[in-house]
């Protein structure tokens, strides 16, 4: 096999996602010894991880952090521009961005020549498919096993998230995964959230000049891009979700701040395609994803769509959605 040598360090920081799940599988794969922890976009740009990234970090599926030692990403808005990447490169630091699907397919490419990675192969294009927006509509709509799974994850959920780990690195394939104890106990459970997530869609949902606006703010449940853009079919060409409380903290599992995700309507082969993540940094300079699935926090901001020095509110939802509705009127197609 050929032989390959990667950056010594002793910590992973991944998304908790399923893309930063099977990312951080692999990685461990060639780093045995690594601890993994799991967070979400905002605590990397809040600087609560900036005690734990330093050389010896590796990050992944997750923003640009100038003091790890190596970033593995596929995200268009976290790769380092030119200056950032040679200041970082120059320091030591190892730089592995890649226009994938997934994080995980980028991790893959770089570990696949050196480590057996075959227990993967079903799982991997349901990654690459779902972090991408690529899934079809039908298999999204069947909640088969691994779309449950994608559910079951995040940050309030980091033992469960450690032992699917465990049984990625240990060599565990989809169909074996999905069989375990543990895991199965959770996938049925989810499948019984799902319909309180379907009734909070149907009646928080409206669409204004095809963007599907789902308010999901104040609520323990959440719900994807997919399951608003099945709801509302081709009357949308994409959605923005808000989760989140008023009185929420980016460090609090259970009680996030309030944020707005973007998705594009995947589902529909018609829609008009913009890039979406001009809404998610238009108001907060840390938002930011892909083209096509995206988000940010909601921001403080004044009637006038200027930014105010203050703690957000709940009307700050509404002049925010009115910013964004109106930069979604004046985005140029990509087409």
């Amino acid at each position: 096999m050929v032989q390959a040598s990667f950056p010594e360090v002793g910590r992973i920081v991944a998304d908790a996602d399923l893309d930063g799940l099977c990312a951080a599988a692999i990685l461990q794969r060639v780093l045995p010894g690594a601890e993994v922890i799991f967070a979400h976009p905002a605590l990397i740009r809040s600087g609560h991880l900036d005690e734990v990234i330093d050389r010896g970090t590796a990050i992944v599926d997750l923003p640009f952090h100038p003091a790890c030692g190596w970033y593995v990403d596929h995200h268009l808005t976290n790769r380092p521009n030119d200056v950032e990447a040679a200041t970082f490169e120059a320091a030591g630091g190892r730089l592995d961005w890649a226009a994938e699907p997934s994080a995980a397919r980028v991790a893959h490419n770089l570990v696949a020549p050196v480590n057996d990675l075959e227990h993967l192969a079903d799982l991997m294009p349901f990654v690459d498919a779902i972090d991408s927006g690529g899934i079809d509509r039908d298999v999204f709509l069947a909640d088969g096993p691994l779309v449950r799974l994608a559910r079951c994850l995040g940050t309030g959920h980091a033992d469960f998230m450690h032992h699917v780990l465990n049984l990625l690195v240990s060599g565990t394939t989809a169909a074996d995964l999905v069989d375990d104890p543990q895991v199965a106990e959770r996938l049925a459970a989810a499948a019984e959230d799902r319909n309180a997530a379907i009734e909070a869609v149907q009646a928080r949902t409206t669409v204004v000049d095809r963007l599907a606006i789902c308010r999901m703010d104040g609520l323990p449940q959440r719900a994807s891009g997919y399951l608003v853009t099945a709801h509302v079919g081709e009357d949308a060409d994409a959605c923005c979700v808000i989760h989140g409380h008023v009185d929420g903290a980016v460090e609090r599992d259970d009680r996030p701040p309030l944020s707005a995700s973007f998705y594009a309507n995947s589902f529909f082969e018609g829609r008009r395609r913009v890039d979406l993540s001009r809404l998610a940094t238009s108001l907060d300079e840390t938002g930011g994803g892909h083209a096509n699935a995206c988000g940010c926090r909601v921001q403080a901001i004044n009637d006038a769509g200027m930014a105010v020095d203050r703690p957000v509110e709940a009307e700050d939802v509404e002049r925010n959605l009115t910013h964004w509705l109106a930069l979604w009127a004046s985005l140029p197609s990509l087409e």
